[in-house]
C-alpha cells in the first residue's frame, strides 16, 4: 500500500521543502500558532506558482473553536471560492454545532462552494460528541476526507479509533491520520490504523538574521518567547516520514 504524506505548511519556503522531501501534498495554512487559519490570497497564489504538489487550502476565519455565525460562514464560502479561483487543488475546513455535532448545513454550503474540489473536514472532527455518526454526516455532505487523531491527544494514541473509522468508511471518505505524528511511530500508526494518508508538521526552528535594537519590546502575545523565531518545514524530516511510512 502506498502511503501519502501530507505536510502542513504556512509559507513558500516550507512548501518547497516539503516538495523536496517527497511529500505527496501540502495543506496550506496561515497562523499555525493558532491551529491554522485561512492563508492570504497572495500566499495561495505564490505557493501554487512554485510547487507542483497538490495544494489543499485551509478555510478557517479565526482561531478559538469551530462554531461559526452566519456572517463567518459567509466569509468562509467567499474564501473557498477565492481559493478555488487561485488554483487550490482542495479545501480543508470544518464547522460544528454547539451540541458537538457536525454543522451539516454549513458543511454542505462549503462543499457546494468548492465546486467539485475535494473537501477535507479537519480536526474539528476530534471534538464531536460521537465520531461514528459524525462520519456518516460528513459522507452525506460530500466530504472527501476526514483528518483525525481518533479523538485522542495524538494519532498514535487514537490509532485503534482511527482504524474503526477506516473500517466504517469503507472507502466512502478517506480517513487521514494526523495529530502529533512523529517519525518514531509513523510506521506503527499506519500499520495499526490502516490509513493510506498521514498528516505531519515536520518542522525545524528558524530565526531572524536581524540583531534587534531593543530586546525589551515584545510584539507577540503567544509562545515561543523568542520574538524572532518561527518554524519552517524541515526537508530532511519530511523525507524521513516518507521513508518510514513506505515500509509500514
Amino acid at each position: 500500500m502506498s502511503v501519502l504524506v501530507e505536510a502542513c505548511i504556512d509559507s513558500v519556503a516550507s512548501a518547497l521543502a516539503a516538495e523536496r522531501g517527497g511529500a505527496g501534498r501540502v495543506e496550506l495554512c496561515g497562523a499555525l500558532h493558532d491551529a491554522g487559519t485561512t492563508p492570504s490570497a497572495g500566499m495561495i497564489a505564490a505557493v501554487k506558482a512554485r510547487v507542483r504538489l497538490p495544494v489543499f487550502v485551509i478555510v478557517r476565519p479565526r482561531g478559538g473553536g469551530f462554531v461559526y455565525s452566519a456572517d463567518e460562514i459567509d466569509v468562509m464560502r467567499r474564501d473557498v471560492d477565492a481559493a478555488r479561483r487561485l488554483g487550490a487543488d482542495g479545501i480543508v475546513t470544518g464547522a460544528l454545532c454547539a451540541d458537538g455535532t457536525v454543522d451539516a448545513a454549513a458543511t454542505r454550503a462549503l462543499v457546494d462552494a468548492a465546486e467539485g474540489l475535494p473537501v477535507t473536514f479537519h480536526r474539528a472532527f476530534d471534538l464531536v460528541a460521537e465520531r461514528a455518526g459524525a462520519l456518516e454526516a460528513l459522507a452525506a455532505c460530500g466530504v472527501a476526507r476526514v483528518l483525525t487523531s481518533g479523538g485522542a491527544s495524538t494519532a498514535i494514541e487514537g490509532a485503534d479509533a482511527i482504524a474503526a473509522l477506516v473500517a466504517q468508511s469503507a472507502g466512502r471518505v478517506t480517513v487521514v491520520a494526523g495529530g502529533g505524528v512523529r517519525e518514531a511511530h509513523a510506521a506503527e500508526l499506519v500499520r495499526r490504523s490502516g490509513v493510506c494518508e498521514v498528516h505531519v508538521r515536520g518542522t525545524r526552528p528558524a530565526h531572524s538574521t536581524m540583531t534587534p535594537a531593543n530586546d525589551g519590546i515584545r510584539l507577540r502575545k503567544a509562545l515561543p518567547a523568542d520574538e524572532d523565531a518561527w518554524e519552517e518545514t524541515d526537508e530532511a524530516r519530511i523525507r524521513d516520514f516518507v521513508a518510514r511510512v513506505s515500509t509500514a
